[in-house]
Protein backbone atom coordinates (compact mmCIF):
# COMPACT_ATOMS: atom_id res chain seq x y z
CA UNK A 1 0.00 0.00 0.00
CA UNK A 2 1.39 3.55 -0.83
CA UNK A 3 1.89 6.15 1.62
CA UNK A 4 -1.28 8.09 0.10
CA UNK A 5 -3.62 4.98 0.07
CA UNK A 6 -3.27 4.38 3.75
CA UNK A 7 -6.78 4.61 5.38
CA UNK A 8 -7.04 6.78 7.89
CA UNK A 9 -8.57 4.43 10.70
CA UNK A 10 -4.41 2.32 9.56
CA UNK A 11 -2.77 5.78 9.96
CA UNK A 12 -4.30 5.95 13.26
CA UNK A 13 -4.06 2.72 14.88
CA UNK A 14 -0.24 2.67 13.62
CA UNK A 15 -0.16 6.26 15.74
CA UNK A 16 -1.36 4.79 18.74
CA UNK A 17 1.00 1.76 18.03
CA UNK A 18 3.81 3.78 17.98
CA UNK A 19 3.40 6.30 20.64
CA UNK A 20 2.28 2.80 22.73
CA UNK A 21 5.65 1.58 22.41
CA UNK A 22 7.57 4.87 23.35
CA UNK A 23 5.58 5.63 26.41
CA UNK A 24 6.34 1.76 27.89
CA UNK A 25 10.11 2.65 26.87
CA UNK A 26 10.52 -0.05 24.27
CA UNK A 27 12.43 1.92 21.66
CA UNK A 28 16.09 2.68 21.84
CA UNK A 29 17.10 6.31 20.65
CA UNK A 30 17.67 5.04 16.47
CA UNK A 31 14.15 3.99 16.91
CA UNK A 32 13.02 6.58 18.60
CA UNK A 33 14.09 8.67 16.04
CA UNK A 34 12.85 6.65 13.00
CA UNK A 35 9.22 6.35 14.76
CA UNK A 36 9.12 10.33 15.37
CA UNK A 37 9.30 10.53 11.83
CA UNK A 38 6.92 8.05 10.66
CA UNK A 39 4.50 9.21 13.62
CA UNK A 40 5.15 13.08 11.93
CA UNK A 41 4.07 11.60 8.26
CA UNK A 42 1.09 9.74 9.53
CA UNK A 43 -0.27 12.77 11.25
CA UNK A 44 0.19 14.64 7.84
CA UNK A 45 -1.62 12.15 5.91
CA UNK A 46 -4.13 11.86 8.45
CA UNK A 47 -4.65 16.11 8.40
CA UNK A 48 -5.12 16.07 4.75
CA UNK A 49 -7.59 13.22 4.68
CA UNK A 50 -9.61 15.47 6.87
CA UNK A 51 -8.89 18.33 5.58
CA UNK A 52 -10.25 16.85 1.96
CA UNK A 53 -13.65 15.30 3.72
CA UNK A 54 -14.17 18.70 5.11
CA UNK A 55 -14.15 20.35 1.90
CA UNK A 56 -16.04 17.90 0.05
CA UNK A 57 -18.97 17.48 2.85
CA UNK A 58 -18.89 21.14 2.63
CA UNK A 59 -19.39 21.36 -1.02
CA UNK A 60 -21.97 18.40 -0.43
CA UNK A 61 -23.75 20.50 2.17
CA UNK A 62 -23.71 23.99 0.33
CA UNK A 63 -25.17 22.07 -3.04
CA UNK A 64 -28.25 21.07 -0.80
CA UNK A 65 -28.81 24.81 -0.15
Amino acid sequence: MAENEITYKAAIAEIELILGKIEEGELDVDELTENVKRVTKLLNICKEKLQKTETEVNKILSEED
